[in-house]
């Protein structure tokens, strides 16, 4: 039977935000709408059908001698049919009769059943699109958020909701479009013929509804609330496995297998046993409503009886039509409560992809943003506080880095180093003073302008599974193969890359795999020269390498540095002598700041103390 209202309306919420992106796709719906109304009315037909047939058995066909006049009402069809069954059983007999109405039966089932196949085909393309339309955005938005968002959020929940919640939307809640069309369609149209056959019995059929509708909304309300736990709980699983597949070296190196199973095997079991709860919920629904169903069919038939045998208010043959047509309406309103309890379990999914959409993303352009084509003064950072959380991992930075001069900031490990370099992409947002470029603050920039004068090669040279070629040609797509080879002669990398099998068009595996540490780093250098960035920073640029290839990345390094302005991070001291200046970090702050040579006559500095402890004196 059907939910109550107000379930109805709460599981809307999250399902009317979804059907939001039906509006490319209308005029599918329209179609859909519409040949789904043709499949319902020749459905009523085909079912009403038994009435005459039960009167021309029973002898209590009321004869139509006369014509009736047009009128399009449902009257007139009435009177027409039954006229048309007059003539051929005065004409023909009864056995005719039957045979005329036994071939309308036939001909409505065949009319409603082609109506039924276009509706599903106009709908298949709305029911894909939008499922495309949401994985789309939801991967749009992912790119949109800033850095600090996946700070907080493990990486396997959000592959999770990109993944496995716009499945679950796919499955328990676009599929049931055609449901949520069709059958209210149904029921509409049949109960109003049912209420114009017996309005007596139609109104104790409305009284009997809302029972049902209670009982089931509850159970509705419940499993959307199992239904959340699981996705959350897969969520988890899924970064689990995000995580031991990532750190599978570790986990052999240090014999750690039975421990990570064990744990995965406890979280596992525990979605085990929500989703049992889940389905278990969900599958009381079909013989909820069946007995729901069937319980009212025998009130249903227990009242109307009365009517037929003591107050005589309705004839048999009307009676056994409407009890006909009220049993056909069972099925329709099972498929509506099955399509609700889908509805609740596909909201957790809903609700889950819908909290990704909604983030708020605090790094955007800013109203009348500013553009810059190159730096020609200077990086300020002035009176710059800066945390992740309520503490400041930066504070009080004050520093000047002329165009085209290359600054290294030292330091110990969680000084703030990174994330200094972090501020001037606008990755994360200064919680007090700013960052300058040229005098205009980062914030004023339009994003696309600021990003396109920075350069980034970081420690762990992400790559992507693709060709040498399109690595390399990430933020120039439009670049010749020529300006490509060319990046990657500077890059010191053109002549590994002719050595591989396909040359630029190897592809380089899951994460550049494929290739060495040093190699994956040059590749990566060679996509910072192919931009022509104007700022370049350098991240532990050559902190994971052997001796050999830290020889071939510097070199190349130095030749991507030469007259940019640069940023260079770095623990091995003797990777940043050659740098204009070196700001020293301590705790957050900066302590000092001079070339190698001055620094490094300070007996009692902190840049002393580093080299010492590095064996560089």
């Amino acid at each position: 039977m059907l939910p109550s209202a107000f379930s109805i309306f709460a599981a809307m919420k999250p399902f009317l935000r979804i059907l939001a992106y039906i509006k490319p796709y209308r005029n599918y719906a329209i179609l859909n709408i519409l040949l789904n109304l043709f499949a319902v009315l020749f459905s009523l037909v085909s079912i009403t059908m038994i009435i005459p047939f039960l009167g021309i058995l029973i002898g209590t066909v009321d004869p139509v001698q006369t014509l009736p006049e047009f009128s399009g009402s449902p009257a007139y069809f009435k009177d027409y049919l039954y006229y048309q069954i007059t003539q051929i059983v005065q004409n023909k007999g009864q056995i005719s009769a039957l045979g005329f109405v036994c071939i309308l039966v036939s001909a409505s089932f065949f009319m409603r059943n082609f109506f039924r196949y276009f509706a599903q085909f106009f709908l298949a393309p709305l029911r894909q699109g939008i499922v495309r339309d949401i994985r789309q955005k939801v991967h749009t938005k992912v790119l949109q958020l800033p850095v600090s968002y996946f700070t907080e959020k493990r990486k396997g929940d959000i592959i999770a909701r990109m993944s496995s919640d716009v499945v679950e939307i796919e499955t328990s809640v676009i599929s049931t479009l055609e449901v949520l069309v069709r059958d209210p369609l149904t029921i509409v149209t049949f109960t109003i013929t049912l209420f114009a056959m017996s309005p007596e019995l139609t109104l104790f059929v409305f009284l009997v509804f809302p029972i049902a509708g209670f009982i089931i909304g509850k159970i509705g309300r419940s499993l959307k609330r199992t239904s959340t736990k699981a996705q959350n709980q897969l969520g988890k699983i899924l970064a689990m496995i995000e995580e031991n597949v990532g750190g599978l070296r570790v986990i052999k190196a240090f014999k750690a297998e039975p421990l990570i199973d064990q744990s995965f095997g406890k979280e596992n079991e525990r979605y085990r046993t929500i989703s049992v709860r889940m389905f278990r919920k969900r599958n009381l629904a079909s013989p909820t409503s069946e007995f729901l169903s069937i319980t009212t069919l025998s009130t249903v038939m227990w009242f109307g009886g009365k009517l037929v045998l003591e107050e005589q208010s309705l004839s048999p043959d009307v009676f056994m039509g409407y009890i006909t047509l009220f049993s056909q309406m069972i099925s329709p309103a099972k498929s509506l409560t099955s399509a609700f309890y889908s509805i609740q379990k596909g909201n957790a999914a809903s609700d889950r992809i819908i909290e990704v959409l909604d983030a708020h993303n605090p790094i955007v352009d800013p109203v009348e943003p500013k553009s810059l084509d190159k730096l020609n003064q200077s990086i300020q950072f002035k009176d710059m506080y800066f945390g992740y959380g309520e503490k400041h991992v930066l504070k009080n930075i004050n520093l000047e880095i002329p165009a085209g001069k290359s600054y290294a900031l030292v330091g110990q490990s969680g000084s703030g180093k990174t994330s200094m370099t972090h501020l001037v992409p606008r990755f994360y947002d200064v919680d007090q003073g700013g960052v300058y470029l040229d005098g205009i603050n980062v914030k004023d920039l339009k994003l696309d302008s600021l990003r396109g004068l920075i350069g980034m090669v970081t420690q762990d040279s992400i790559l992507f599974h693709d060709s040498i070629a399109r690595n390399i040609g990430l933020g120039k797509p439009d670049a010749s193969m020529d300006e490509i080879q060319e990046a990657a002669k500077i890059a010191n990398a053109h002549d590994f890359i002719l050595e591989l099998p396909e040359g630029y068009d190897t592809n380089i595996g899951d994460g550049g795999n494929r290739l060495s540490g040093g190699q994956k780093q040059r590749i990566a250098i060679a996509r910072a020269v192919l931009v022509d960035p104007k700022i370049l920073i350098l991240d532990e640029a050559t902190s994971a390498l052997d001796t050999e290839s830290e020889r071939l990345v510097q070199d190349a390094l130095e030749k991507l540095m030469k007259n940019r302005t640069s940023l260079v991070v770095a623990h091995r001291l003797s990777t940043v002598q050659h740098c204009d200046a070196i700001v020293v970090l301590h705790q957050g702050e900066i302590v000092e700041i001079g070339s190698h040579e001055e620094l490094s006559q300070k007996p009692q500095g902190v840049y002393r103390k580093l080299l010492t402890m590095q064996n560089l004196e």
